[in-house]
């Protein structure tokens, strides 16, 4: 048995993905991954994950440069979900230009913003 095989992929092929922050252990996203994306991210040292809405493996970073470096992966008691503990290059690991996806906070009355956008999207994203 491999690595791979330990990891409990649900019925559309995929396992969640938890992303940390290896110094701040602080979590910057959620994502899903599959056999090919788990596979690319221990050959390449780069966070690779699946895009459900896309149906497709991306390479975090591709686009907006702000790339996760992984220099550790952990997995669950059951199999079931998986960390990837980065350096986050840039600081940012958000599409909106927030450190980290996690970036609302409930208040009384509902979500508000709670961190501030540290770069522009459209700096990141040159369309």
């Amino acid at each position: 048995m491999t690595w791979i095989d330990e990891i409990q992929f649900n019925e559309e092929g995929l396992v969640p993905v938890i992303v940390q922050d290896v110094k701040t252990e602080r979590v910057l996203m959620f994502a899903w991954a599959n056999r090919e994306a788990l596979e690319q991210t221990v050959a390449t040292g780069k966070g690779v994950y699946f895009s459900k809405s896309r149906n497709q493996v991306w390479v975090k970073g591709a686009s907006s440069g702000n790339e996760q470096n992984v220099v550790g992966m952990q997995l669950d008691v059951s199999g079931e979900a998986v960390i990837y503990r980065v350096e986050q290059v840039g600081g940012i690991a958000c599409h909106t230009g927030h450190a980290s996806t996690f970036w609302r906070e409930l208040r009384t009355g509902g979500w508000v913003e709670s961190e501030a956008v540290l770069r522009d999207p459209q700096e990141m994203y040159h369309q």
